[in-house]
């Protein structure tokens, strides 16, 4: 049979080399002598539950636009890591698949040698439901001490809405809780996380009713840039301008860096957090 597979056929060349690439043995299949490496086109599309005709027609470029549910099957059936099957979903579909939620409890060596750097501008990574993971020294001192808690309060809306102490650093405790309250909406439908959600929202509503009322608004907003003002209980008011990045690769992680507005701010700062 003739290969069909052409030089502008993304989508076929990239699940082609996808598949030649997986072991046969390592998914239960026999171990006889292969004329080609990889699995057979039949396997992945037994894996997948489709066609067989209808991958072999996807891998010659016959079969048309795949729908996002086949190409969730395939990318299953090839055991397609995210980067991969984020990949396939723009090739194939032309936008990026349904984000997976990734629980997370830390950050990793580097992220955190990234943070440490930033000192003495406090900056913090936190997940798509606002758990703060990573912090550096200067977000200890500055904003909250992070390491003194438990994981499951290290988050940024039950800081601003259940902690007195933080809601007495905010100049304008209902102007940040409104836009927290509706950036945090924004971050969390982003990355598929309506079910880790629901439980911090419904404990959030029982014991505030300030964010129950915030929370029914429905307002959306997005983090990215802009100043931020805080009473610190040592240094007195503290300017920031602050900024948000998504960490590449992460689409449920963010770092938010606080930049102090002034030298004299990051003077102050350096200084009660011991940094150069």
């Amino acid at each position: 049979m003739g290969e069909f597979v052409t030089s502008d056929n993304r989508l076929g060349a990239y699940l082609k080399d996808r598949r030649v690439r997986l072991d046969p043995a390592a998914f239960g299949f026999a171990g006889e002598r292969r004329r080609t490496p990889g699995l057979r086109r039949e396997e992945v599309a037994g894996r997948a539950n489709i066609s067989p005709t209808w991958y072999t027609w996807l891998e010659q470029g016959r079969g048309g636009a795949p729908s996002a549910d086949v190409l969730e099957r395939i990318s299953r059936a090839l055991m397609l890591t995210d980067v991969e099957r984020e990949h396939l979903f723009l090739i194939g579909l032309g936008r990026p698949p349904e984000v997976r939620y990734h629980k997370q409890e830390g950050v990793t060596p580097r992220l955190q040698g990234v943070l440490d750097a930033l000192d003495p501008s406090p900056a913090l990574i936190r997940t798509a439901i606002w758990d703060v993971v990573g912090w550096n020294r200067a977000a200890t001192v500055l904003l909250t001490d992070y390491g003194a808690l438990p994981p499951e309060e290290r988050n940024a809306l039950r800081f601003i809405f259940l902690d007195p102490r933080v809601r007495a650093a905010q100049y304008d405790w209902e102007s940040v809780a409104r836009f927290v309250v509706a950036a945090f909406r924004v971050d969390a439908a982003r990355a598929g996380a309506a079910a880790e959600v629901e439980p911090l929202v419904d404990e959030l509503c029982r014991k505030s009713p300030e964010f129950l009322a915030m929370w029914r608004d429905n307002d959306v907003r997005t983090h990215g840039e802009g100043a931020k003002h805080i009473r610190h209980p040592i240094l007195g008011p503290l300017a920031f301008e602050y900024s948000a990045f998504q960490v590449d690769g992460r689409p449920d992680l963010s770092m938010v860096v606080y930049n102090p507005a002034t030298p004299e701010d990051a003077a102050k700062i350096r200084e009660l957090a011991g940094v150069s």
